[in-house]
């Protein structure tokens, strides 16, 4: 990142001290983004025909190589996303596929990205002036209900698990209702819900609470071993969006060591179809004020939004933002722990916190079935299940035939 920083010193140094600045410290320290849709963009696209596209001259997303290089994007979390109307069905081999995206892009664009699962392999990746990919699964309805499945992503390179996303799993409620759009099924988490807690802190895997409510954001903040993230999430005393994080979420956060990453969407941003880049520093500043600059990351949702704040149209702008902060009095410790030292922290700490439980066993106790009981699911090794399967088929048979000596 140093020959980047040296070739846009000449152009910038006249224009703006501020953003020579920015653009120095983001070549010392790794600016890692939280959640970014371009997977989901080339299913919706291509059908993830990755042969068919040329990332370097892609112009149809918010994301490209060159775009990815003039915003000294360090490391991303590529965000393996599949829509709610999968869960029951299919969510589980569309996420696979957007994982496997995932791992094709690195390999097709070497030279570019560098596929990583840990803080050590980050740092790596910038020192070698490459773009560090993550995955992160958004949306609970993606593991379908199964610690096992959860495992082979984590296998698979998967570091974080958003709870949820627009939707309620069998084991957690989602942000909407908080809206009261939509009833809520467990208060919070079920105890299943409480299980797979415990077992992301015994593999490793970050925890992810954007899209979910605040009884989750409490309980997981009060159960978790380790620190959270909010990949994508502003500031909810900013812009009241019930998908922003309320004054005494940020608190806790701060206490338990965990990362908001802000949105740059513009409704979660201004509440309002327009925003602007200055509106989003705002929330930098109050999550600042709050809590701490050592809470705060970056977490666009670029190609997964519609609307984008003049000044931040796509990923290639985002030193626009660090120059912004600059100007407000941001020192240079608190921008380098906004751009990546709070993301490293946390992910450091999530690794500790597996490395101490080692010795624990996987927990293979698999969800009640009559929480997950649905026409697409089978129920083999669940006994009582297949019992109650036996003796409706016995009702069923004994009303056939009710039936039949009726009409007889």
């Amino acid at each position: 990142m140093q020959a980047l920083w040296v070739s846009s010193c000449a152009f910038t140094l006249a224009e703006d001290p501020h953003m020579t600045r920015a653009l120095k410290l983001m070549s010392e320290t790794p600016l890692i983004d939280g959640h970014n849709d371009l997977p989901w963009q080339l299913r919706k696209q291509f059908n993830n025909e990755l042969n068919e596209v040329d990332l370097n001259t892609l112009n149809t997303t918010h994301t490209n190589i060159p775009k990815i290089k003039e915003g000294r994007l360090g490391a991303q979390f590529w965000s393996a996303y599949v829509p709610c109307e999968s869960q029951y069905k299919d969510a589980v081999r569309q996420t696979l596929e957007q994982i496997d995206v995932v791992h094709r892009m690195c390999q097709k664009y070497p030279e570019t990205f560098m596929f990583a699962t840990s803080s050590q392999e980050i740092m790596n990746a910038f020192s070698m002036s490459k773009t560090a990919s993550l995955i992160g699964v958004e949306g609970g309805h993606s593991i379908d209900s199964s610690l096992g499945t959860l495992r082979i992503m984590y296998q698979l390179g998967v570091r974080y698990l958003t709870l949820t996303h627009s939707c309620n799993t069998p084991w957690a409620d989602n942000w909407l209702v908080d809206t009261g759009s939509e009833p809520s099924q467990h208060n919070g988490l079920s105890p299943f819900g409480k299980q797979l807690i415990v077992e992301m802190n015994r593999l490793g895997m970050l925890i992810d609470l954007a899209h979910v409510t605040v009884a989750v954001m409490n309980q997981v903040l009060d159960m978790s071993k380790a620190p959270v993230i909010f990949s994508h999430s502003s500031a909810y005393k900013v812009c009241p969006h019930k998908r922003n994080v309320p004054d005494d979420i940020l608190k806790s956060v701060n206490q338990t060591g965990g990362i908001v990453m802000v949105n740059f969407y513009n409704d979660y941003v201004t509440c309002n179809k327009m925003a602007k880049l200055s509106d989003v520093a705002d929330h930098f500043d109050h999550i600042k004020k709050v809590a701490g600059a050592g809470i705060i990351g970056f977490g666009g949702d670029y190609d997964g939004v519609t609307r984008l704040p003049e000044g931040l149209e796509d990923v290639s702008k985002v030193p626009k933002l660090v120059a912004e902060l600059l100007r407000r009095g941001w020192t240079d410790d608190e921008v380098k722990a906004a751009l990546g030292n709070n993301l490293l922290r946390v992910l450091t700490a999530v690794e500790k916190v597996r490395d101490s439980l080692s010795g624990t066993n996987p927990d293979d106790v698999p969800i009640p079935y009559e929480e997950v009981k649905n026409p697409c699911r089978t129920s083999y090794g669940y006994p009582n299940a297949g019992a109650i399967r036996s003796l409706s088929a016995l009702v069923l048979l004994l009303t056939l035939a009710l039936q039949a000596l009726v009409t007889v």
